[in-house]
């Protein structure tokens, strides 16, 4: 209705690659429908296995930037990448190595993108450092493991508001957050997502 294009890339072609290597597109607005993780500092992994190891065999794991990120495409299985650096993995390391300075919003609708270290009076280091630091202007993130059906619902109302012109961004996800809490009246299912400037 508002003549809004759009280009959904979904399935196997949801790959690392797939936000990567889009150098000249910079759509105003990111949607990244995926699963989140963010591990604290005392959370020893392996990004390469996806696994625990013992925290004195890898110094990686104290850059928080290491330790938070996106699955994409073949994040859970290692036969099939095509690159080294397509393992399905996008770190948000890899997130603030990115030029995104033409993408008004990102909506990371996945569990705990929200999520990462205190640094002082420097603020939260996780993806949405990562994605400020690659240039988006606005970002929706969230703070918890965040249910499926309901966040669906949640972001379908937001756009409708969003994108009726009316509404800014913070006034749409409140709108949102107000319709959902008259479906489900847990705050579990509706509060989890914030707006971040």
């Amino acid at each position: 209705k508002k003549k809004y294009t759009s280009n959904p890339i979904t399935g196997v072609y949801a790959t690392e690659r797939s936000l990567i290597n889009q150098k000249n597109i910079k759509p105003s607005i990111l949607h990244i429908a995926t699963h989140g993780f963010y591990y604290a500092p005392n959370q020893y992994f392996s990004i390469k296995e996806n696994t625990a190891i013992n925290p004195d065999n890898s110094t990686i794991v104290q850059n928080p930037l290491f330790r938070c990120g996106l699955l994409f495409a073949g994040g859970k299985n290692k036969t099939k990448r095509t690159l080294p650096t397509d393992d399905g993995i996008v770190t948000a390391q890899e997130i603030s190595q990115l030029d995104l300075s033409g993408v008004d919003l990102v909506v990371l609708s996945a569990c705990v993108t929200g999520l990462g270290d205190i640094k002082g009076n420097e603020g939260v280091y996780g993806l949405q450092r990562a994605f400020k630091m690659a240039g988006v202007n606005t970002i929706i993130m969230s703070l918890w493991q965040v249910a499926d059906t309901q966040t669906s619902e949640l972001m379908q109302e937001f756009y409708k508001f969003y994108l009726s012109g009316i509404y800014t961004k913070q006034e749409a996800l409140k709108a949102a957050q107000k319709e959902i809490r008259r479906r489900y009246s847990k705050p579990f299912y509706w509060a989890g997502f914030v707006v971040v400037e």
